[in-house]
Formats: structure tokens, sequence, C-alpha cells
């Protein structure tokens, strides 16, 4: 892996980290945080990894399902972070709901990816 797509990646990471941290201290109270879940940020570091080596794969996948599940792999383990750490702040955190809603978001982020970033017929 070069040196940019890592630097890309440990950026990402610390964006999206430092993204949740704002919305749920906004939403509970910074001083509410508790300490697991600032830690909990740090795992986006190397979670996001994967959509950087995924992401150029399904990009230049034809196939639109299978171009949407690599986006679906990729979005999963960083967004998981993301998403399950700032639900179970809440004291009325309900796991079922919380994953069920995690997987509905994640499959439409690889389905709009999909028809998004579409590789283009050479000319």
């Amino acid at each position: 892996m070069n040196s940019l797509v890592l630097r890309t990646a440990l950026l990402t990471g610390l964006l999206i980290g430092a993204v949740n941290i704002g919305f749920s201290g906004w939403q509970y109270g910074f001083d509410h945080l508790p300490v697991w879940f600032y830690l909990s940020q740090l795992l986006l570091l190397p979670a996001m990894l994967i959509p950087m080596q995924v992401f150029p794969q399904a990009a230049a996948t034809k196939n639109y399902m299978q171009r949407a599940a690599l986006y679906c792999l990729g979005w999963a383990v960083p967004y998981a972070v993301y998403r399950f750490s700032g639900d179970a702040l809440s004291l009325s955190f309900d796991p079922v709901s919380s994953l069920t809603t995690y997987l509905i978001t994640v499959i439409v982020f690889g389905l709009i990816f999909a028809a998004i970033r579409a590789p283009t017929a050479p000319k």
C-alpha cells in the first residue's frame, strides 16, 4: 500500500471520528461522553484501510450487483464503528433496531455508490 493511500485512510478516519465525536457531543453533551467512546473512534483508523482497498476494485467491476456488494463491504466496517459507538450512548439503545438500520444504510450506500461510480466504457 502506498503512502498516499495510507495518508488518505488516516485522514478520513480522523475526520469521520471527529464528526462522530462532534455530533455525539452536541446530542449528549461533551462532558457526558465516556472514555470508551473516544477510544472507539480510534478503531476508524484501521477500519478505513478496508474501503481504500475495496473501492478501487469496486469502481472497476462491470456487474452492478457485484459492484454494489463490494461497496457494501467497503462501507461495512467503518460505518459499523461510527454507527454502533454513537447508538450505544443512548439510554434507550436497542441492538436489533441499530443493526437493522445499519444493514439498510450500508446496502443503500452500496447501491448508490454502484450507480454513481459505474466504470466507463473505453472510447
